[in-house]
């Protein structure tokens, strides 16, 4: 039986200096600092119950999503767990149609990275409650219930509440062989930790040899910034990895429609599998032309770690804009909203390939990717999640990479809970590492 009144919510910036090593830098962010604004939801459950959620920035702006998930706290305070999943559906929209907050989004932007961090604590409370992990939560959950915790106010063009039951419903067939499958085998990785852009070559090298290593056959590779680096780098990487193994190239929003086309023309001899953002995260026609020019050479277009919510997936997606569809774990409305995209990604018959890294985004799209598998998709041609090798160790329950494949999270709840430690000491501007760089800084 759920229970537990959320009697507090707390909110941290937290913040990693990433950018001292390069770490993350890419053609459009040169210098990010991997952060997240936590949030912890307490309860008057005996057994002090408490619900652990998050979402992911680059430093600077922390604050604004921090002070976004305060402006929404007194929807979720004082409420019982009961009574927010027994109309999830309800709560979702209560969340993101604040009659002033909605105002500076809708759905999107530095509200919706809040809605996103509190509905993420709200889903690893529930899973808690429930004694299992959040994938096990979704796949065992009956297809009516799943589908009355999503939203599907401006997609019915695309998926209507029937269209979504008849997926689930047909992913109930040999459901249990398939969990099985990934509990001894696990969900197929890719690593983007080897080419991060600020990287010198031999540090390339020596990332990508103790890849192949480890058992690594999927690569992915910053470009966009100049395009003889990019060839450079590119036939670095290739000569590394052999003609065999998969190549992925991101170029995090760099170029204008025409240069992305004419920039991965050169970049083709790669056989790269896709070109990741390769324009505005806006440009739907964009993305369609591209994906149209780049398809003779084989080439995909995938996208969509910051596309702003489902309304854009599915401008996308009806536009053949993207071969492979990149959802993020925070950038959307949590749990809620990625499952209307899983559904309509089913429906349009795109595979999914989720963004992480970041801080805690492994942790918890691996959740999400194999639900999806299980319950959704029933297919793991084309599908793949990214895995960065960084931060995991200031989790409470860090992901689990076998023969570069996520294994299912054991360990009840969404797995966002970070240490407490780690929390105290890198919490900006007032953590022990950010008074020592900062009094550096003013030094």
């Amino acid at each position: 039986m759920v229970r537990g009144r959320i009697s507090r919510l707390l909110v941290r910036d937290v913040r990693f200096p990433t950018s001292l090593e390069g770490h993350g830098s890419d053609a459009m962010h040169t210098d990010p600092d991997y952060s997240a604004a936590y949030v912890v939801l307490e309860t008057d459950a005996e057994d002090g119950l408490r619900g652990c959620g998050l979402t992911f920035t680059l430093g600077k702006g922390t604050e604004v999503v921090v002070c976004a998930v305060n402006a929404l706290a007194h929807h979720v305070l004082h409420k019982d767990l009961r009574d927010i999943v027994g109309n999830f559906r309800g709560f979702y929209r209560q969340l993101t149609s604040d009659g002033q907050l909605r105002w500076i989004g809708p759905e999107k932007g530095a509200v919706h990275l809040a809605t996103a961090a509190i509905l993420n604590a709200v889903w690893d409370l529930w899973a808690k409650q429930e004694g299992k992990p959040l994938w096990k939560l979704l796949v065992d959950m009956d297809p009516r219930t799943l589908v009355s915790c999503i939203d599907f106010r401006y997609i019915t063009d695309a998926l209507t509440e029937e269209d979504a039951l008849e997926i689930l419903q047909k992913g109930q067939i040999d459901k249990k062989e398939r969990e099985e499958q990934m509990l001894t085998h696990g969900y197929p990785a890719y690593t983007t930790s080897c080419a991060w852009l600020g990287y010198p070559d031999d540090l390339l090298k020596q990332l990508c040899a103790a890849a192949l290593k480890d058992g690594w056959t999927r690569f992915k590779v910053k470009v966009g910034a100049d395009l003889q680096d990019d060839v450079r780098r590119c036939r670095l990487i290739r000569d590394m990895i052999g003609p065999e193994k998969t190549l992925m190239l991101d170029a995090n929003q760099r170029w204008d429609v025409p240069e992305a086309v004419e920039w991965m023309s050169k970049l083709a001899e790669f056989k790269p599998l896709w070109i990741e953002e390769p324009t505005s995260p806006d440009d739907i026609l964009g993305h369609a032309a591209i994906s149209k020019a780049l398809a003779p050479l084989g080439i995909g277009v995938a996208t969509g770690e910051q596309c702003h919510n489902r309304v854009i997936f599915k401008q996308l997606l009806q536009a053949n804009a993207l071969q492979f569809l990149q959802i993020d774990s925070c950038r959307l409305g949590s749990v809620n909203e990625n499952l209307s995209v899983l559904l309509m990604a089913k429906k349009f018959g795109i595979p999914v390939c989720p963004h992480a890294g970041g801080v805690g985004l492994c942790e918890l799209v691996q959740h999400l990717i194999i639900f999806d598998y299980i319950s959704v998709s029933a297919s793991l041609q084309n599908r793949m999640c990214e895995y960065v090798d960084h931060l995991h160790e200031h989790f409470r329950y860090p992901v689990h990479i076998k023969q570069a494949s996520y294994m299912p999270p054991e360990d009840a709840g969404y797995s966002a809970e970070m240490k407490e430690g780690s929390v105290k000491k890198y919490q900006y501007p007032d953590g022990e590492v950010w008074k020592k760089l900062l009094a550096a800084q003013e030094n």
